[in-house]
Formats: C-alpha cells, structure tokens, sequence
C-alpha cells in the first residue's frame, strides 16, 4: 500500500487522520498532505445506499493521486451494497476501505448504521466477509469500545474476534463508549470518559491484531505514547483544529529529515489543487474554509483569518486570495 517506498518504512497506519463528517472532504485532505507526506487519510463516510443510487459517484469518490494512501470510509447495513461500495473502492485506486461501525449520531442510527451495530455483531461480520469477498483491499473497522449498556471488555473482545475471523485486518478503536440516546455526536466525542488504558489492555488480550488507538490523542507526544502500546495513533479533531501541531510526525514516526513546515508553504503547495477546484468549477471557499485553522497563536493570526474569509467567500475569489495570503505569511516570516 505504501509503494513506492522503502520497505522498512512504518507502514502509513501508524499515523492517520481519522474520517470526520465535513471535515476531511478531498480539500483538507490535500492539505494535510502538504503537512505529512506519509500518514493514512480516510475520507468522510459515504453510506454504500447512496454510492448504489447515485448518477455521479465522482462526487463521492474523487481524490488526487498525491493523496496515497487513502482509505475510504463507508456506512451501511447491508451486506450486498457494502461489497459493491467495496468493489468500487478498488476501481477508484483507493488503498484501504473502513467500516464505520463508530459514528453515534441520530440520523445514521435511523439507517441502521454506525455505532448501533456493535449491537449486532452478527450483522457486522457478514457485511466485513462480504466486503473482504469482494476485491483484494484490506477491510478495517472502526469502533467505539462500547454502547449504551453493551459495555464490558469481554463484549468488546468478542467483537473484534468476531470481525477478525471474517476478514477485517485491523481496528481503529475510539477509547470512548456512545450513548445512543441522550447525547448528540458532539457530545459523544467529549462527554463519555476516554478509556485508553481499555483499548490497550484489547491490544495485550489480542497481541496478533493490528488496534489503533483513537480518541483524545492531542499532541504528537501523545501519539508516540500510544505507539508503544498500540499498532497505530489515530488523530481527528486535534488535527482538523491544530493542522501544523502535526508537521513533525514524518519525522518522529516515518523515518524522514526533520523539516520545518510553514503556514505559507502549505498554502503554496495546495496552488495547483486549487487551480483544479476552480477550473471545474468549484468556490475557492470550499478549499478555504479549512484553511483559516492553520495560523493560530501569533500576533496578527485572528486578522489574517479574517482577511482570509472576507476575500475567498466573494463571488468569482481566484488564485490571487490564496497568492495574498501565502505573501502575507511570508512577510511576517510564517
């Protein structure tokens, strides 16, 4: 998955940025590739139903090739349309596909998907053998530790026992349960405690399967602590927050020189990805509005943001927004 490199590199997992729901559209992705040239990039989750029933599946499967590696995400409950998502996931050039078996929110709940099938482990395992028959790319999972009442370590490991015999090749664990009733996504991803120390102890309980840590992972250090207990770090929300918190990683975990990586240099290198947005006639906003993270606490930070925004959300915003604020940055040497 990692070609061309060489073979003793970790392998990308060890590093990831995790599928969030309007967040890791093919815009940030491209520019946490300006930022960490090995890590895993997941796309947002596609439900297979609608990859099944749309006209212009382009629009939920397109990347650029410098975003290798890439997993796509998908939801759903049926094994059949899994497969085909699988299927196509193949045909598209993506490198991995992932079950989300994780997200707790309302609406996916109502289609019988994420998080509320770790109630039906069942279930799950026939969708991952389906997916897993149906092309060669590794099948991976991701999952809360627990939900609502079905909460208990010897749940959890059955689980995992269960997909790992049906073909799933490895597990992206979120240390926190999901109150499917009560809480909202936000909520879940903060108020029910982070449990590491639960996943880590899966990780002892099942040494020859591959279990990322997820959930609270903030700063690099703590990723390279997970590493030592766990086969993989995945970071969400601290990098769509923080991008530039990241730029070290190549180094820490990949092996690469050490390398200083600036706000203008991003933005310099996410050009030609722009130049392609607009030229099919996409809104240099969609690109933007994930930009404005990548300058914080520095004098003149909140006024750049502004500038930023005001500039790129204008009707007809062309490359010279992006060239006027990477000239900006370079000024004041960022």
């Amino acid at each position: 998955m990692d070609s061309p490199t060489p073979s003793n590199r970790e392998p990308s997992w060890r590093f990831s940025i995790a599928p969030m729901l309007d967040c890791t559209d093919r815009h940030f992705r491209q520019l946490m590739r300006q930022i960490s040239r090995h890590a895993l990039l997941y796309s947002e989750m596609v439900v297979a139903q609608a990859l099944h029933h749309c006209q212009r599946r382009e629009r939920l499967l397109d990347f650029d090739q410098e975003e290798h590696p890439i997993a796509l995400q998908v939801g759903g409950d049926q094994p059949e349309l899994l497969a085909e998502a699988t299927r196509m996931a193949a045909d598209w050039g993506y490198d991995e596909i992932n079950f989300n078996v994780g997200c707790p929110s309302p609406r996916v709940q109502a289609g019988n998907f994420g998080a509320c099938l770790m109630a039906e482990p069942n279930r799950v395992a026939r969708c991952v053998e389906a997916m897993v028959a149906a092309s060669a790319l590794p099948v991976t999972v991701k999952h809360r530790v627990g939900i609502d009442d079905l909460d208990s370590d010897t749940l959890l490991t059955a689980f995992v026992d269960q997909l790992a015999a049906a073909g799933a090749t490895r597990f992206s664990v979120h240390a926190r349960k999901a109150w499917l009733e009560g809480l909202d996504p936000k909520q879940n991803r903060t108020i029910p405690p982070l449990e590491h120390e639960r996943v880590i102890a899966l990780k002892q309980r099942r040494p020859e399967l591959m279990i990322e840590l997820n959930g609270g992972l903030d700063t690099p250090e703590q990723c390279l602590k997970a590493l030592h207990h766990c086969d993989g770090a995945m970071v969400g929300r601290a990098a769509y927050a923080h991008p530039l918190r990241w730029a070290a990683m190549d180094a820490l975990i990949f092996g690469d020189p050490l390398r200083t990586v600036k706000a203008s240099d991003v933005i310099t290198g996410l050009m030609p990805h722009a130049e392609r947005h607009l030229n099919r006639g996409g809104r240099l906003w969609d690109l933007c509005r994930h930009l404005v993270q990548l300058v914080e606490g520095v004098p003149g930070a909140r006024q750049w943001r502004r500038d930023l925004g005001q500039h790129a959300q204008r009707a007809g915003a062309d490359l010279s927004v992006l060239e006027r604020s990477a000239r900006q940055l370079t000024e004041a040497g960022l």
